[in-house]
Order: structure tokens, then sequence, then C-alpha cells
């Protein structure tokens, strides 16, 4: 079976193509083909990048905005030139990565234009995400005309307990479907999974945090394979200090940024969403590795960055603990969680009290889908490295 997986973002698209023979494995195999879009470098120019299993590559540049133009040169790639790996009509099914699901989908679906239909009405609620996410799917329906899986990050979450979900606001709220909804839900479900299987457990047994810490951040409390609870909330806006992103404030400063400051709702938009968090506070980068570099060299708003985003990781795992009752391992995963040992050291710590013990040696050896635990620890410690093409790839094989 020849599953295609579309990851769009803001600015950017990953793209893999896989080939399952039999019974799906749940580790990954190595993609086929491999395609990047990259629209952050230069206003309306598309940069592709394709390599293949065999390591054969190629570049190109193109100036345009047109989703439906980028995915055709892209998938001609597939099929044609030193990159051909199979041809197009060899596809058999194409995944896609949809951020916002809403209320209604609890699970993957196949995409039908009731879905898109839906999808579309959530862009209010994810700008950035859902309408390339829909652009991509209207392209591929134009240019394969196969079925289509939409995979939703927030439908691991839509079975959390009504008293995580729902904000204690006005009940009319609820009806307005102003709740919880959580996000990064396909990163946690596949690293709760594998979670499982590096310990030689049944997830169904074990109570698991998973750490998300990449530009974007979230944790989310993990019981009998479900997600219980977790930090963002109606928007991806919601909890951990991020990259760019400020997390929770007190909503009664923006209240008094926009009665007291001439502060628009656009410029609030802009400020807590791209101008907060590490970069805000550092006035330096939203990418960990730099913030680093500056407190090596004296930094102090670098350093001050770098205690708040600690502080309210310990605080928010804190939280994820209550609600769990009890803890079985804790999960580093994504950009930060995966390469940075001072911040997993610094997270566990504080938990000493519970037992966790990371064993030194283990944390700085660029761990990936370990155990970093001393032997002794009551707490396992793993580091995963999170694969969120391959967990839509999974979901697609269930259809097909």
């Amino acid at each position: 079976m020849k599953i295609l997986v579309l990851n769009a973002g803001s600015s950017t698209q990953k793209s893999c193509l896989y080939d399952i023979t039999g019974d799906i494995p749940f580790s990954p195999p190595a993609p086929l083909w491999e395609g990047k879009v990259d629209w952050s470098h230069h206003q309306g120019v598309a940069e592709i990048q394709v390599e293949t299993a065999t390591g054969e590559k190629f570049t190109e540049k193109i100036a345009t905005d047109s989703q439906s133009q980028v995915m055709a040169r892209l998938l001609n790639t597939i099929s044609e030139g030193s990159t051909k790996v199979i041809n197009q009509s060899e596809i058999d099914v194409v995944g896609h990565r949809v951020v916002h699901g809403g209320k209604n989908y609890r699970e993957s679906v196949v995409i039908t234009p009731e879905v898109k239909n839906a999808i579309a009405n959530l862009a209010t609620l994810a700008p950035a995400h859902n309408p390339v996410n829909l652009a991509g799917i209207e392209a591929v329906e134009e240019l394969l005309g196969v079925t289509q899986v939409a995979v939703f990050d927030t439908a691991f979450h839509r079975n959390m307990p009504d008293a995580a979900a729902i904000y204690p606001g006005p009940y009319n709220w609820v009806e307005q479907d102003i709740i919880r909804y959580g996000f990064h839900g396909i990163s946690h479900q596949y690293c709760a999974e594998r979670a499982a299987e590096i310990l030689g457990k049944d997830l169904q047994s074990l109570r698991l945090i998973n750490c998300h810490l990449g530009n974007g951040c979230s944790l989310a409390a993990i019981k009998n394979g479900c997600s219980i609870d977790t930090t963002m909330g109606f928007t991806p806006l919601d909890g951990l200090m991020m990259g760019s992103r400020s997390g929770s404030v007190d909503p009664g400063i923006l209240i008094y940024l926009l009665q007291q400051k001439d502060c628009t709702v656009e410029q609030l938009y802009n400020v807590l969403n791209k101008a907060s968090g590490l970069n805000g506070i550092s006035g330096i980068s939203s990418d960990m590795r730099q913030i680093k570099a500056a407190i090596s060299q004296g930094n102090e708003r670098a350093q001050l960055a770098l205690d708040i985003y600690i502080h309210r990781l310990r605080s928010y795992i804190g939280a994820m603990l209550a609600s769990l009752g009890g803890l079985d391992a804790l999960v580093f995963t994504a950009g930060v969680g995966e390469n940075s040992p001072e911040i997993r050291q610094a997270a566990c710590q504080p938990f000493e009290f519970l037992g966790v013990k990371i064993d030194s040696s283990k944390n700085i050896s660029k761990p990936i889908d370990k155990d970093i635990a001393t032997t002794d620890s009551a707490v396992r410690v793993l580091v995963i490295h999170t694969q969120e093409d391959w967990q839509i790839a999974r979901e697609c094989y269930k259809f097909v």
C-alpha cells in the first residue's frame, strides 16, 4: 500500500511517501520519498526540496503562492526525473494533518464535502493552519482523485473529562463550543504508544506525562491510553511559555491593553502569538539554541527567558501529575524535548521527592527512543523522537 502524508504548516509543508506491505508495523520504515516546501525565506517564492530513500535529491524555487501549482510540481517528482519512485496512479491514500477538528471529530475520518466544510468553518480557531490544510486537500483532490483522510490534532484530546475540558466562564460558552480542545494530539498519541512499546508495558496500565517541547509547547496527561488533561486549550495559545507565544496569561491584562493602551485586536493577536514567549522576553529569538548561546555570553534577558520557561514547565508538569494521581513515565519529545539535556534535567529536578532520577550520562548522550532514568528511579524518563507523519500513515491504513 502506498500512503502519501501531507503535514502542512503556516509557512512550510512536509510530505512523505510510505510503502507498506502486509500488516502495518509500529516502528516507521524509511519513506520511499520525502518532500519539503518552504515559503518562509522569500515572499511569493516556494522552495522545494526532495530526497528519496536511495539518496537522490532535487531542489527548485518556484515564484508562486499557488498551493495547487506547488503541489503539482512536488507530486511530479514522485513519478518523474531522478527522484522517481513510483507512478502517481499507484498512490492508494493521502493523509493530512488537520490542526483543528472542533467538537465533532473525535477520530480520523475519510474526507468528504461535509468534512471539508467543517475544516473551513473552523479556520477562525486555527487561522494559520486550517486554511492551508484545506488548500492541500483541494490540490490533491484536483491532481490525484484518491481517498483522502483527515487526521485531526485535536482528536486525541476529545474524550477529556468535562472538568478538564470546560472553562469556568458562563455555561453558554459550552453551547458556543468554547471549550478546551488541546493540540499536538498526533504527537501525543504516537509518543504514548511508543512509550508503552519501549517500556514493554500495556498502554492501558500506564500513567504518562508527555512533554511536547518545540517552538509550540504542550503537555498531555495520559491515563489508560487516553488524554485526560492537557495545557493547550480553545486555541494553541494557551498553557506553556513557547518560542514566540505567551502561553497562559491573566485575561485581565488583555482587557487592560484593549481599554487603556489603544491596542487593537490585531495588534494583541500579533503580540501574544509572535512577540511573546522566549522571543518576547529575551528580545533575541524564539529558538532555544540561540537563547542558550546568548546566556553563555552573559545576556540577562536570555537567562530570564529560560528561567520563566523552566518555571512554567515545572508548574504544568505538577498540574498534570495531580490530574493523573501518580506517574509511571515522563516523556520528552519535539525539538527542545529531544535535543536539550539541560531542559530535561531542570524539568525533572523538583520531582526528585517522587523518586524521579535522571542518569546524567544517558541524558547527555543524544538519546533517541531511550529511557534516561537511573535503574532505581521510581519514574521512568523517556526521550522519544516524535513521528507525526508515520502516525498519520498508520491512521490512513485503517481506511484502505
